[in-house]
This record gives structure tokens, C-alpha cells and sequence, in this order.
């Protein structure tokens, strides 16, 4: 796969939209197996649950664990994707993130613990992702969006360079999006089988997300937390 041709090239470098990445069928079994999870298994926050698969990150270093079979298959897609990862690293960690309707993230950047790539499956609903320019000390301005991508089912996310290291990336806390044209991947969505119209509204349902990523320090040793 030319990665080239789904680069979203109205945003600052670089993101690469892939619609479609997993088929309607893989879809549901990921949100079969997400729903038959256990509650034990889920970290709660206060407007989202997750899981971790492959370990949980740390600064002295992850313990590798098994990523279970059924979620290893799109761990291999990504990975079979040569131009994601540099040469000699593959993705060993997914982090299963569950939105609710209306729910979402504050601005932030994923920080040094992960390679600096995010590739992120979405199933189950569409939402709107946004980038702002990072913090600025001592300032009282709004942090000024730089650009929004929409984010359909079963599409692929690739963030790399400026657009992992430099923007903060956030979710809003809200039910419907419309979409305008400071939505940077519109052409890229012409590639769906449903388009996307200027001035639409979307309801949002309840999203799962699958970010597949490569923790470079890791550990066999069980690390003391504290």
C-alpha cells in the first residue's frame, strides 16, 4: 500500500487517512469482543473507560504481555504497513479506548513513552478529531485549532511528525458534529462509499478505538510502580 495517496495534504505534516481499512465484518467482531470484555479488565476514567493490551506504558518500561489473537490481526495490518514504523520496529502495544455519545478528550499530546506515531481503527461510530496549537506560558488566548479531521468507521488515523510531536489533539464533548470546510480530510472521504457534504450533521454513537502503537522501552521484569 502507497501511503502517499491517503496523505490528508491540507493539514500541517503528516497524516494519512485510510478509509476502510477493516471490513464490516471485522467491524463487529471487534465490537463483539470489546462488549464481552470484563468490567475488572477496564480502567475507568472520568469521561471514558480503556483497556491496554501488550502491557501498560511506563517510564521505567512495560512489561510485554500477549496481545490477545482476535486484536493481533490488525496489530500484523499495521505493522505490514513498511512506511509507518521505521525500520526494525513493529507495534506491540493498542490501547482500546470506549466513547460514549457525547463524550471525549481534553487537548494533549501522547508524549515520549510511545514511538512517535499514532495509527488509530475507529469502530462503531464516526467523531471529530481536532488539533490546536500546544500551550503557550503565561498566555490568557484560546488555544487556536489548527485544523479537524472526521474520523469514519473502519477507517485508519496514521499521525507522524509535527502533527504527533507539535499539536495537541482533542475530542469534543459533544453529540452531533457539522461538518465545514476547516475539516481537512474531505477529499479523503470522497474515497468512501458515502459522501460527506459541507453543512451536514452527524450524530455521534458509541465509538471504540483501537490506537496500535510502538512502546519502545520495554521490560520482562515486573517494575515496582510506586
Amino acid at each position: 500500500m502507497d501511503l502517499k495517496q491517503y496523505q490528508v495534504v491540507k493539514s500541517p505534516p503528516t497524516v494519512y487517512y485510510i478509509p476502510d481499512f477493516i471490513t464490516p465484518h471485522e467491524e463487529s467482531v471487534v465490537l463483539s469482543m470489546i462488549t464481552k470484555t470484563p468490567k475488572p479488565r477496564w480502567t475507568q476514567l472520568s469521561h471514558r473507560r480503556l483497556i491496554n493490551y501488550g502491557g501498560v506504558p511506563h517510564p521505567k518500561g512495560m512489561i510485554a504481555e500477549e496481545i490477545p489473537a482476535w486484536l493481533r490481526t490488525f496489530v500484523n495490518r499495521v505493522n505490514d504497513l513498511t512506511e509507518v514504523f521505521e525500520e526494525g520496529k513493529k507495534a506491540n502495544h493498542v490501547l482500546v479506548n470506549e466513547y460514549l455519545a457525547g463524550q471525549g478528550i481534553m487537548p494533549h499530546l501522547d508524549g515520549p513513552l510511545f514511538y512517535p506515531t499514532i495509527t488509530t481503527i475507529s469502530c462503531g461510530s464516526h467523531t471529530v478529531l481536532e488539533f490546536h496549537e500546544p500551550h503557550e506560558q503565561n498566555s490568557e488566548t484560546r488555544q487556536r485549532t489548527v485544523t479537524k479531521l472526521l474520523i469514519r468507521p473502519r477507517s485508519l488515523l496514521i499521525i507522524k511528525d509535527d502533527m504527533y510531536h507539535k499539536y495537541l489533539h482533542s475530542i469534543a464533548e459533544i453529540k452531533e458534529d457539522t461538518i465545514d470546510e476547516s475539516v481537512a480530510n474531505l477529499p479523503n472521504l470522497a474515497k468512501e462509499n458515502t459522501a460527506v457534504k459541507i453543512d451536514e450533521q452527524l450524530v455521534r454513537e458509541n465509538r471504540i478505538s483501537l490506537t496500535i502503537r510502538h512502546v519502545p522501552k520495554t521490560s520482562k521484569l515486573k517494575i515496582k510502580l510506586s
